[in-house]
């Protein structure tokens, strides 16, 4: 791994230990129900971005084109005109949620503004040359929210805490990304440079990598119409989860099963982002075997489940936290495997077969979407926890299978 990665890697790691900080905070200080609302409107948030995104964070790292900022401004653009058209899909998800439907629509909105702005400010700043600015645009986020969460729990605050906390980081995130319009002019076409001219003359933070250096292995060649189903099978099922517990075992039992998915979720995107989003920004430095990545996120995942049932056991949380131990094991499973397809995620774009990526993960999205509504449709009498059970097993098995087709390709 070279220095980049490492960086990456360890702003992702401080960024973890803050969100599991929050996650702790969220715990002992806020109750299930009120855990539950903000899960819901935040992944509600979320699926407008990722939507709206339609991978551009990821185009952004695998094409490069005449400069990182013309290339961040292009992908900026395009997502705020999806954003706008996926308006009546974000409310109607906000309706069929059950909550205050003008209260939660705004929260979502505003969440899923800034957190857009924010995912492209990580691809833009990976494709620089100053390594440390990375540091500040994932960690400063994560941080603010905590102090913010912080704040509200001393001021003993009786409004939207943890929504409010949310939009604040968020907030913060965003305006890394602005330094887009900013630029120098020379900047937007200092790749045209012919090759016996360095680029030193520009300064290291604003430097993109330059054309000459990077062999482009990696590449992006699915239509947007492809990107656009990709992003919406995930989106679609990050959203169905939430809003189906929401929706058929209430408050309390959503916010049991989204505290822990919520801190062991964020593993994969760690190794997605300190591993394989290096890789696809930076692809002329060594590899390592991406199995030794996957199972180390795996193992990280194992460990923080192990350490949520023993803090609960020797009670540490109120009584009312209980309930999150039978979901322990199936997150763990369906969130260590997650890790490993994201160590992965890479090689379509190495062994230029993304669009056959994009179509395996459309059937895999559409697996785990039969595994979490058929037992609804079938109107069987299966508890919370083994209907998690059930939609886990099918998540971790899809993914390692998927995982090994990856490793054995050639």
């Amino acid at each position: 791994m070279n220095i980049t990665s490492k960086i990456v890697a360890l702003s992702s790691a401080v960024a973890f230990a803050l969100q599991i900080a929050l996650a702790l905070l969220m715990l002992r200080y806020f109750s299930p129900e009120e855990v539950g609302t903000f899960s819901v409107i935040s992944q509600i948030g979320f699926f407008w971005t990722t939507l709206a995104l339609a991978q551009s964070p990821l185009q952004l790292l695998a094409n490069h084109g005449i400069s990182v900022f013309d290339d961040a401004r292009q992908a900026w653009f395009s997502s705020l005109k999806r954003f706008v058209w996926l308006f009546p899909f974000a409310a109607l998800a906000v309706w069929w949620s059950g909550l205050s439907f003008v209260n939660a629509f705004l929260w979502a909105l505003l969440l899923s503004l800034c957190q857009l702005t924010w995912m492209l400010a990580q691809s833009m700043r990976l494709r620089m040359l100053d390594k440390w600015p990375q540091i500040g645009v994932r960690i400063l986020p994560p941080l603010v929210s905590l102090l913010f969460a912080i704040g509200a729990v001393l001021a003993q605050w009786s409004g939207p805490a943890l929504l409010s906390a949310a939009l604040v980081g968020y907030s913060v995130g965003a305006t890394c990304f602005f330094t887009v319009f900013v630029a120098p002019p020379q900047l937007s076409d200092f790749l045209d440079t012919p090759a016996h001219l360095e680029v030193t003359s520009l300064s290291p933070t604003a430097q993109d990598f330059p054309c000459s250096s990077i062999p482009f292995e990696y590449r992006d060649d699915r239509s947007s119409a492809l990107r656009m189903t990709h992003t919406l099978a995930d989106t679609l099922i990050a959203l169905a989860i939430v809003v189906v517990w929401q929706r058929l075992y209430g408050g309390q039992e959503t916010g049991w099963m989204t505290a822990p998915l919520r801190v062991m979720g964020f593993l994969p995107a760690v190794v997605h982002m300190a591993w394989s989003q290096v890789l696809l920004a930076q692809p002329n430095h060594a590899k390592i075997n991406p199995l030794w990545v996957g199972f180390a996120g795996f193992t990280c995942v194992s460990l923080i489940g192990a350490s949520c049932g023993l803090v609960i056991e020797l009670g540490w949380l109120s009584k009312h936290w209980r309930g999150v131990l039978p979901y322990l094991l199936p997150i763990v499973l369906w969130q260590g495997s997650a890790c490993i397809i994201s160590a992965f995620s890479y090689r379509p774009f190495e062994l230029k077969r993304s669009r056959s990526y994009s179509c395996f993960c459309v059937g895999i999205a559409g697996l785990q979407g039969i595994s979490l509504f058929a037992p609804v449709l079938a109107k069987t009498s299966l508890s919370s926890y083994d209907h998690m059970t059930y939609f886990a097993g099918v998540s971790a098995i899809s993914f390692s299978a998927f995982s090994l087709w990856l490793h054995k390709i050639k």
